[in-house]
């Protein structure tokens, strides 16, 4: 796949080369999609990619709900910018009549953008004197991705707003997703989808580490913006625990989740589509990160999800089993609840084609 590495090039180039840089790099950046999608770099439904000669293993499952089609969906993407030590992936929640439009597109867009954003915020800064992207590398990689995240979320929710053939007023979508670039991890997290890190503990134990906020209504700096904008929060009475954003004079959407894509009808009253993004340095203790959808964490605890997936003989149904195990829990601990849908992503960090 090394002969990609020329269209990356001509990327930072056309990028370097123009104030806004944005036409010729977006066309850049979805011009490698096609290409990593033509050589299986790329999976968009449940499956396992394991690159020869990447240190990655992704393992992705996903189940529909009782509720009606499956508004949930992935990606996975191996040498993500025809960098050899990049990777990204991501899982979406969609909500509402078209949430599976929602979460689809969003899907479409994002990496691309991120793409593209993250050759032009990188070039900016190789061009700037005040920056010394040598002296302090980890620091300045994480806020060129964190620069590069929020000025993408916003132009994908921009995007998303203008766009003729789907209806997101009363629609969204949540987004997780991770970079990995050599020995680093970008985690941006956008709704109620969580990142759990798998890792070995001094005493040889596997622990879970949770790396996001699930963004419910109620967390306190969550439900402190949304009273400022007006909006309401609070639980239906036969929903108890269940926080949900509401319309100031109306029982309507009833969200139950912060932060999304779309859902336009209550973005001046308190939801927003800021990601959230961390950064972590992955070593040799670190085994592998989960990604789902609320529809596990719902009934899988962190400790739960990372025992069922090390336990998985076979790490290319890590996924599967871990969504086959909540499937099972809702149906024991929330018979009177439609099953949500239920996704995840497992991502092995020291893997190889043999393992």
């Amino acid at each position: 796949m090394r002969q990609f590495s020329s269209m990356f090039n001509g990327l930072a180039r056309s990028i370097r080369g123009k104030s806004s840089g944005n036409g010729d790099g977006k066309e850049a950046a979805e011009a490698m999609a096609k290409d990593a999608k033509k050589y299986d770099l790329i999976l968009r439904s449940s499956g396992s990619v394991n690159v020869d000669g990447s240190n990655n293993l992704a393992s992705v499952f996903s189940k529909r709900g009782r509720k009606g089609v499956n508004q949930d969906c992935a990606i996975v993407w191996e040498e993500f910018g025809c960098q050899a030590d990049m990777l990204f992936c991501g899982i979406f929640d969609g909500h509402g009549p078209w949430g599976h439009f929602v979460a689809k597109k969003v899907r479409e867009s994002m990496p691309s953008s991120l793409l593209c954003n993250w050759q032009e915020t990188l070039a900016q800064a190789s061009l700037d004197p005040e920056i010394d992207l040598e002296s302090d590398k980890k620091h300045q990689r994480f806020h060129i991705w964190k620069h590069s995240y929020l000025r993408t979320c916003a132009a994908v929710d921009h995007e998303l707003e203008q766009h003729r053939k789907i209806d997101s007023f009363y629609s969204g979508t949540t987004a997780l997703t991770i970079v990995r670039q050599g020995d680093l991890i970008y985690v941006a997290n956008i709704g109620d989808s969580r990142a759990v890190l798998a890792t070995t503990s001094d005493d040889g134990n596997l622990v879970p580490v949770q790396l996001t906020v699930d963004f419910k209504p109620n967390l306190p700096q969550e439900a402190e913006r949304i009273v400022q904008c007006k909006g309401r929060v609070f639980c239906l009475h036969d929903e108890p625990g269940v926080h949900r954003v509401w319309l100031p004079d109306e029982e309507s959407p009833g969200l139950a989740m912060s932060r999304a894509f779309g859902d336009y009808c209550i973005k001046d009253y308190g939801l927003i589509s800021v990601p959230e993004v961390t950064h972590r340095h992955i070593t040799s203790r670190d085994q592998f990160v989960v990604l789902a959808t609320d529809g596990v964490w719902d009934v899988v605890s962190n400790q739960e999800a990372v025992q069922i997936v090390s336990s998985t003989p076979d790490k290319q149904k890590a996924a599967k089993q871990l969504v086959e195990y909540a499937v099972r829990a809702w149906k024991k601990k929330r018979k009177d609840i439609a099953m949500d849908d239920i996704s995840a992503i497992c991502l092995f960090f020291h893997s190889s084609p043999l393992s």
